[in-house]
């Protein structure tokens, strides 16, 4: 731009805020900040996933564990994660908090994400099953079955690029198989375009540790495919 043009849109400027200020107008506001795309998609996320939470929270579909829950557990973290952690069903301390994996297995998964370079807020951490099954008894058929729709509209909101299934139940249910959490873990798996991992439950290695190397091996290749170094 040329020294003339500079001055000519300078002299402009002031001749437009002497009108202003002859009009009476003495301050500009400031522009609105512009929300960028993925703030959208989170606050959107993060809204319906209230709306979705009030259902879960009003369900009685399953007679026995309304009847024996404190409160439904639904899920935390990040509303836009890259990467969703699923259980089978809460616990006594999650059914007592209403947050997923906050016991001694909790803590675990705390420490396998922390491993990962991530932290519980970066992911999001769900189960399979809203309530607490009496005496933490693996969830009936049925009792997925009543779930199964909660599950999948909160999966269709989060929108993970990876879902990490931790133990059988949580594995088996959502791939809709058969087969063992041995000849499931060490590949990945796929549901509705996300990327799925399966591997041990936290609440298995606390009872068997030497499984732990394997679970390792799962999160390396996942952390791979994310393209994170360790």
């Amino acid at each position: 731009m040329s020294s003339d043009d500079t001055i000519r849109r300078k002299r402009m400027l002031a001749d437009q805020l002497e009108s202003l200020h002859l009009a009476g107008v003495l301050q500009i506001p400031k522009p609105t900040r512009r929300v960028r795309s993925a703030e959208k998609d989170t606050m959107q996320a993060a809204t319906s996933l209230e709306v979705l939470h009030e259902q879960v929270v009003a369900c009685t579909r399953c007679n026995e564990l309304v009847s024996t829950r404190t409160q439904t557990v639904f899920g935390v973290g990040n509303p836009h994660p890259r990467i969703c952690f699923l259980g089978e069903a809460p616990g006594a301390d999650e059914d007592r908090t209403g947050i997923p994996f906050v016991g001694r297995a909790g803590q675990l998964l705390t420490k396998i994400i922390e491993a990962c370079q991530l932290t519980r807020d970066e992911v999001y951490i769900l189960n399979m099953l809203k309530c607490r099954p009496p005496n933490n008894r693996n969830p009936l058929p049925h009792e997925l079955g009543n779930c199964r729709g909660f599950l999948e509209a909160q999966l269709e909101l989060l929108r993970p690029e990876y879902i990490c299934c931790l133990g059988a139940v949580a594995s088996q249910n959502l791939l809709e198989t058969t087969e063992s959490i041995g000849k499931l873990r060490g590949r990945f798996h796929v549901f509705r375009g996300a990327k799925v991992v399966c591997t041990y439950h936290p609440a298995f290695l606390l009872r068997s540790p030497s499984f732990k190397k394997e679970t390792w091996e799962d999160m390396k290749m996942l952390l791979r495919d994310m393209g994170v170094n360790l």
